[in-house]
């Protein structure tokens, strides 16, 4: 029985948790857009994304050691993520295929993988997801957290994580529809609000600090508030209005890979009002400039 899942992370089907789970880092630091610019490696990170999802999950993990890529239809997984085109989120697909079902099951066919379904169970039963959208803090996205939800009439807290991107789905097992003594789940679309401090780019966070005339000229430290803490920034003599300051592995944690982007500190002199100054600096001033 042919089982490409494990080919796609370069593991057996022997392979231990820790093994699945060191090939999987090594592969998706390899191909991580932001490290690997060839067009290729966005799609083999989705796929290698997708892969772990199966196989770092027991009971999903189960399900494919039992059958296979009967569950692509009998493709490798190579050519069914290439049939589901461009776009498409290759994890939730999967997570629906082999979570969505209710009786340890699919709940139906996805894209090029049609056909060979209907043997396995829960073909047909009724759909026991609920669907939900929440907008969450900005912060609360880059850093992670608790958020409270409020479905069905029952209030409860789910967890959101770290680096989570708009548009995004969270699963939260068991919190869906009631059927004959079984449950669905509820599948959340994460919407997140927009921030007056921080832009988001992609894993990188930019932010406009103020720079006084003096330390702006003469060099200096400004203290800076980050999503972790103040820092004390030294900024050089003649610094520029609009000048960045990189601040490495301090933006948002990729939650697949663990690895984070930067913080980019863009720097806004700020100009003393001219009726403020001493007359006799204000004089020179005039004369000099």
């Amino acid at each position: 029985m042919s089982k490409s899942l494990y080919e796609t992370l370069g593991v057996s089907e022997n392979a231990s948790a820790d093994e699945i789970k060191k090939a999987y880092r090594k592969l998706a630091r390899k191909y991580h857009p932001d490290i690997n610019k060839d067009e290729s490696a966005v799609d083999k990170f989705k796929e290698i994304n997708a892969a772990y999802e199966v196989l770092s999950d027991k009971e999903k993990k189960a399900q494919y050691d039992q059958y296979g890529d009967q569950m692509f239809g009998g493709q490798n997984f190579h050519d069914f993520a290439r049939g589901q085109g461009q776009g498409v989120d290759l994890d939730e697909i999967l997570r629906q295929m082999f979570g969505g079902g209710g009786g340890g099951g699919f709940s139906g066919s996805f894209g090029g993988a049609q056909g060979g379904f209907g043997g396995f169970g829960g073909f047909g039963a009724p759909n026991l997801d609920v669907q939900a959208r929440i907008t969450v803090p900005f912060m609360t996205a880059v850093q992670g957290g608790k958020y409270k939800i409020n479905v069905e009439g029952e209030s409860f807290d789910i967890k959101i994580p770290a680096g989570i991107r708009s548009g995004e789905t969270l699963r939260v097992r068991g919190k869906g529809k009631s059927h004959q003594g079984q449950r669905g789940d509820l599948l959340i679309k994460v919407d997140i609000a927009a921030s007056d401090e921080y832009e988001r780019k992609g894993d990188n966070l930019y932010k406009t600090f103020d720079v006084p005339l003096k330390e702006a000229l003469f060099g200096g430290k400004v203290q800076v508030q980050t999503p972790e803490k103040e820092v004390s920034l030294k900024v050089p003599k003649n610094t520029k209005n609009g000048q960045k300051f990189r601040l490495k592995g301090k933006g948002v944690p990729d939650r697949k890979t663990a690895m984070r982007g930067d913080l980019y500190l863009i720097a806004n002199v700020v100009l003393p009002d001219a009726d403020t100054l001493d007359p006799e600096v204000k004089k020179i001033l005039e004369e000099k400039l």
